[in-house]
C-alpha cells in the first residue's frame, strides 16, 4: 500500500473512478421500491444523527437519504442514546424524529425527500427487544399515513421507511401479516437458505471489518475491491441495499463506496461528506 505523496493522485483518480461509474453502479439490481437512481448525498446514512448539533433537521437539509437513532425503553419512553446514561425524559424517538418527519412531509406535499423515495429512519433497539417492539409498533401505529407498509408479497412506500437494526425481534415481525417496519440484515442473510424476502429485510448492514482492514489512508486493494463489489451485485440482485458501519469515514473512502454501488455510507461528518459528494 503506497503512502505519502502519492495518496493525493490515489484520492483524484478515486474521485474520477466515482463519478464515471457511480450511475452504472446505481442502475445494476435496483431494488424494486427505489424508484430510480438517487442523488450522490441522498446516499450517506446519518450515523448516530441524534449526537449531532441539530438532529434531523441537518439531514434533511443536507439531501441525506437515511438517519440512525438508537433507543431504550425506559418509563413507557423510547428514549434515544447510545448508552443508558445518555437518556433524558422526553428526548425521545418520537419527539425527535416521528413528529418532526410527518410535520416535514405535512409541510413538503406529503414527500421528506424531493424525489419522492422514502427517508429511511434506521431504528437500532439496543436491548429488551420484544418490549421495546411492542411500544415501537403501537407508536408506529400512530404515524401510519407517513410510513412504509410491508406485506409478505409486496411494499406500500410511504414517506419515510422505518427499519429495525441492533436487537431485533425477528420472530415478532416475522409473523406479522402487516407491519410498519422491516428488518436490517446482516451479510450471512444474504446466503442463508430458504433467503428471507426482502419485504423483511430490505437492508444488510455488517462492519468494515469484516471486508476489508482499509482506512482510507492508501489504496483499496484489488481483492478488496472485488469482494465488496460482489457482495453489492448479490445485494441487488435480491432486490436489497448495502450498508456498512465502521467504514472509514473521509474523502477518499466516500468516494470508493459511492463508485462500487454501497447504497449507503455512514458518516459522523454529514456536512463534510455531503458538499464532498455534491463536488
Amino acid at each position: 500500500r503506497p503512502a505519502g505523496a502519492t495518496v493525493l493522485a490515489m484520492h483524484r483518480a478515486a474521485l474520477l473512478c466515482a463519478f464515471s461509474v457511480v450511475t452504472a453502479a446505481c442502475q445494476v439490481g435496483e431494488p424494486p421500491w427505489k424508484g430510480g437512481s438517487p442523488a450522490a448525498a441522498a446516499r450517506l446514512h446519518g450515523h448516530n444523527d441524534y449526537l449531532q448539533p441539530v438532529p434531523l433537521r441537518t439531514a434533511l437539509e443536507l439531501g441525506l437519504g437515511s438517519v440512525e437513532a438508537d433507543i431504550f425503553l425506559v418509563d413507557g419512553e423510547l428514549r434515544v442514546g447510545h448508552e443508558r446514561w445518555q437518556l433524558r425524559p422526553g428526548r425521545t424517538l418520537r419527539a425527535l424524529y416521528l413528529e418532526p418527519l410527518r410535520a416535514f412531509a405535512m409541510a413538503n406535499g406529503g414527500k421528506v425527500r424531493a424525489d419522492g423515495v422514502p427517508f429511511v429512519l434506521l431504528v437500532d433497539i439496543k436491548a429488551d427487544a420484544a418490549a421495546v417492539y411492542g411500544q415501537l409498533r403501537t407508536e408506529l401505529a400512530e404515524f401510519g399515513e407517513l410510513l412504509t407498509h410491508f406485506f409478505p408479497e409486496r411494499v406500500e412506500r410511504g414517506a419515510v421507511t422505518v427499519v429495525l437494526s441492533g436487537s431485533r425481534p425477528r420472530d415478532l415481525l416475522e409473523s406479522e401479516p402487516e407491519r410498519l417496519c422491516a428488518l436490517d440484515g446482516r451479510l450471512v442473510d444474504l446466503q442463508a437458505q430458504p433467503l428471507a424476502s426482502p419485504t423483511l429485510v430490505p437492508w444488510i448492514s455488517d462492519a468494515w471489518s469484516r471486508v476489508s482492514d482499509w482506512s482510507g489512508a492508501d489504496d483499496l486493494l484489488p481483492a478488496e475491491r472485488e469482494r465488496i463489489t460482489a457482495l453489492v451485485a448479490t445485494a441487488h440482485a435480491q432486490g436489497r441495499e448495502l450498508r456498512f458501519w465502521g467504514a472509514p469515514d473521509r474523502p477518499e473512502a466516500w468516494a470508493v463506496l459511492l463508485a462500487l454501488g454501497v447504497d449507503h455510507i455512514g458518516t459522523d461528518r454529514p456536512k463534510a461528506a455531503a458538499a464532498f459528494l455534491r463536488r
